[in-house]
This record gives C-alpha cells, sequence and structure tokens, in this order.
C-alpha cells in the first residue's frame, strides 16, 4: 500500500512541476488576456451598461472570467499531459508501474484541477485590481463550485487526451466547443435579457449553471439554483471520473 501511495505523489508531484516550472506559458496568457477583458469589457463597456442584476457589471463578468480561464486551463493541462505522454510513449512508465488505474486518473486530474483553481485565482486577483469587490458572498459555493468545475473539466481532458489523434484535436476541442459554450454561458450577461426560445436554449447549456454558480458565490446573484446546479455538476464529475478509469482500464487510446 505504501508502494502505490508513493507512486501517487510521484506521479502527481511530477503532473504539478510539469506546469509550475513552465510560468510563462502557465501563467502569464491568463493574466495579460485578462487584463485586457477587464479593461475592454468591464471598464470601457461597463461604462455603458452600468449595472446588471443590480451589480457593477464589471463585477457581473468576474465570476464568468474566472469560470472560463479555470476551466480552459484544467482541460488544457489534462488533455495535453496525457497527449502528449502517449506521442512521446513516457505514458507508459506510469502503466507498466504499481499504480492502480484510479491513482493515475486521479494524479492527472487533481494536477490539472489545481492548474484550473490557480488560474482562476490569479484572474480573481486580477479582477480586484478594477472591481471593488474584496469578500465572498458565499464562500462555500464559490469554493465548491471552483473545485467542481475544474475536477470536472480536467476529468474531461483526460478524454481529450484519449481520443485525440493529434495536436490539432485539442485545438479543436478547446477552442472550437469548449469557449464557445462558455461565452454563451452567461459569462457577459444575464439569462434575464434572453426571453422565448434563446433563453430556452441557454438553459441547455451546461455552463450557464457553473457560471451563476461561481457568480452566487462570488457576488450572490444567480439566474439559477445553486444547490441543484452543484448537486447536478458533482454527480456529473463523478460519472467522468468513472469514465476516465474505465478508458484507462481498457487502454482506449493508451496501447497500439
Amino acid at each position: 500500500m505504501s508502494v502505490v501511495s508513493r507512486g501517487l505523489k510521484s506521479l502527481t508531484e511530477r503532473e504539478i512541476l510539469r506546469f509550475v516550472r513552465r510560468p510563462y506559458n502557465t501563467f502569464l496568457p491568463p493574466l495579460v488576456t485578462n487584463v485586457l477583458y477587464f479593461s475592454v469589457f468591464g471598464v470601457i463597456l461597463g461604462e455603458r451598461i452600468d449595472t446588471v442584476g443590480g451589480v457593477p457589471y464589471i463585477q457581473f463578468i468576474l465570476p464568468g472570467l474566472v469560470v472560463l480561464g479555470a476551466i480552459a486551463n484544467a482541460f488544457e493541462n489534462a488533455s495535453f499531459s496525457i497527449f502528449h505522454g502517449r506521442w512521446n510513449e513516457y505514458i507508459h512508465e506510469a502503466l507498466t508501474s504499481p499504480l492502480a488505474y484510479w491513482e493515475m486518473v486521479v494524479a492527472y486530474v487533481a494536477s490539472s484541477a489545481l492548474r484550473g483553481v490557480l488560474i482562476g485565482i490569479l484572474i480573481a486577483a486580477v479582477g480586484a485590481v478594477f472591481t471593488p469587490v474584496r469578500s465572498l458572498a458565499n464562500p462555500f459555493y464559490a469554493v465548491a463550485f471552483l473545485g467542481v468545475i475544474t475536477t470536472l473539466f480536467a476529468a474531461f481532458g483526460v478524454v481529450g487526451g484519449l481520443v485525440a489523434e493529434d495536436f490539432d484535436h485539442l485545438t479543436v476541442l478547446n477552442q472550437f466547443i469548449l469557449r464557445p459554450l462558455v461565452f454563451f454561458g452567461g459569462v457577459f450577461y444575464s439569462l434575464d435579457a434572453l426571453s422565448g426560445i434563446p433563453r430556452d436554449l441557454s438553459l441547455l447549456n451546461p455552463m450557464v449553471y457553473m457560471v451563476n454558480g461561481v457568480r452566487y458565490g462570488v457576488i450572490g446573484v444567480s439566474d439559477i439554483r445553486p444547490d441543484v446546479a452543484l448537486a447536478v455538476l458533482s454527480g456529473l464529475t463523478v460519472a467522468v471520473l468513472a469514465l476516465d478509469v474505465w478508458l484507462f482500464r481498457r487502454g482506449y487510446g493508451l496501447t497500439d
């Protein structure tokens, strides 16, 4: 048991060090990107929109930008790590180790979720420069949603890394599927601004529940019931983690 625990710790540490040792690739891009987001959408556009849901517009978009950065980085880290390991065949070292399949999944998911959380905190710190939010309205929901959604997308990233056939597939998954869903998930607008079919379609977008859940935790405003959203997202996270373990056990994408 001690050998397995050491192996899990070692693999997790290796994956964490992989992105920590590359700060210019890990932390600088989201820092610069979100300074631009807050400058353009928050300051310039915010002067015209004023308030949404009774809060300043720049505060309203802060949680959505946190979600965007956190889940994108969690997904990217897991998918790239798995695919790069397949591409260069060093993932076989983990497969031939005494690690259980669930431990391999935990190592890749935990390290990727940590990256997502760190990026989310970084974006929140950037936002604090532009907006006077100084405390969390509902700390439990803020922490719980951020933890669940980064874990969920890290688990999705494992699936992406296993099914991708080349690096272009990873780009397609992140840029043309993930990000559009987030942008249409209520990051820059409230569902109250929609009606009829557009609103009904928005409710089918899972990002709506993630963005509103974090928004409720940060500023206390939400278009959905946060407790129900948290329960559903938690169940989905468990299901995707189980899928990851099953794929590893089958050797899907890992063996020729």
